[in-house]
């Protein structure tokens, strides 16, 4: 028997779901996505029918769509996500690199949770855009700068998961793991990380959403490229149809991005048999 299996012997997967219980949630979310488009189309309709309003009929979904099409059939909507997606992947590189290791510390040793407590819950508190005006000062490229904001805004779900993730596993554990001779770096990677990954996971999950909301503000700075900086440019050119479809390629994208972070948590989800 390994010593991960010594340890966690008591943990099973859960039960796969039944062919109901995996078509009633994709009912549900058709469901809520009809509700969501009639809302929008109702809203276009009131802002073209009202005069004053009229200027921004873009904004409703037949234009909006159209738009989007023109953006996909055209290779735009490629260029403009790439370098997105690329400072999220760097920014959230930064921030799992520094929030894992940082939140295994506070979790395992004491005397580093009670030295970081009152620090790492004021700098949470910041907001990553009040950062801005030292990226700009501290690094050489916008591109730089952005990564930075985004790590600011996504470190702290990370680490605070890990760590809480670290805490919830039982000690019993390490000392089965040390009466088997276990060394450091195979209860790290046998014990802790296998115990914590669904926190660390769900830390990531939550890191996510936060640097994604984070990401449009800040491409507002002095870049050229990327789906914040399409807002800004269509805002500027009052073309609302392609504001309002970089909006939906911004869920939509942030959608996709969560669902492959909840699917790895479902991955990783065990319980513990009492």
């Amino acid at each position: 028997m390994t010593l991960a299996a010594a340890v966690t012997r008591g943990g099973r997967k859960a039960p796969p779901l039944s062919l109901r219980g995996q078509l009633l949630p994709l009912g549900n979310a058709a469901l809520g996505i009809g509700l969501l488009l009639a809302l929008w189309w109702l809203g276009g309709w009131v802002i073209a029918s009202n005069p004053a309003t009229a200027n921004f009929a873009g904004f409703a979904p037949g234009p909006a769509f159209a738009q989007l099409w023109r953006l996909v059939a055209g290779g735009d909507l490629w260029s403009t996500m790439l370098p997105s997606l690329g400072r999220i992947g760097g920014g959230m590189a930064w921030a799992i690199l520094l929030g894992v290791p940082l939140g295994i510390a506070i979790g395992r040793i004491p005397a580093v949770r009670n030295l970081t407590h009152v620090p790492f819950q004021f700098l949470r508190m910041i907001s990553p855009l009040s950062w801005m005006p030292i990226a700009v000062l501290s690094f050489a490229s916008w591109d730089a700068a952005i990564v930075f904001l985004i790590a600011a805004a996504a470190v702290w779900p990370v680490t605070f998961a890990t760590a809480n993730g670290i805490r919830k596993i039982d000690p019993a554990w390490f000392k089965v793991a040390r009466n088997l001779g276990a060394r450091s770096w195979q209860m790290l990677a046998q014990i802790i990380l296998p115990a914590a990954a669904q926190d660390v996971l769900t830390g990531i999950r939550l890191a996510l959403g936060t640097a994604w909301v984070v990401l449009v503000p800040a491409e507002y700075l002095g870049v050229t490229s990327g789906l914040g900086y399409a807002i800004n440019d269509a805002r500027d050119t009052l073309e609302y149809d392609r504001l309002a479809a970089i909006v939906v390629v911004i869920g939509a994208v942030g959608f996709l991005l969560d669902w492959i972070c909840l699917t790895l948590i479902k991955r990783y989800s065990w319980t513990r048999e009492g």
